[in-house]
């Protein structure tokens, strides 16, 4: 598993106090139980973020494709044609 890269554990440490904060303001919570659920569910969320960062040069390289090729039309001559020789009248 490669290492967390420095965006990855700023946006999963904002996320885990910002949501932290904010789920404990909006619930007024004071118990154990619930602040731990809390807690939990804070670090889950961190934790999907930091995951979700995309990793710097993991792009799928473009590919490239040779161009389609052309049927060759090779130029024959045609050929010579003689002029046409018409019998005298006789």
């Amino acid at each position: 598993m490669p290492r967390p890269t420095a965006a990855q554990l700023a946006y999963g440490s904002c996320t885990v106090i910002l949501s932290t904060l904010a789920m404990l303001l909006l619930s007024r919570t004071s118990s154990g139980a619930g602040v731990a659920i809390i807690a939990v569910a804070a670090l889950t969320l961190g934790l999907l973020v930091a995951l979700t960062v995309p990793l710097p040069g993991t792009r799928p390289a473009a590919v490239e494709q040779p161009a389609p090729r052309e049927p060759v039309r090779a130029s024959i001559p045609a050929p010579a044609q003689e002029p046409v020789r018409e019998r005298a009248a006789s």
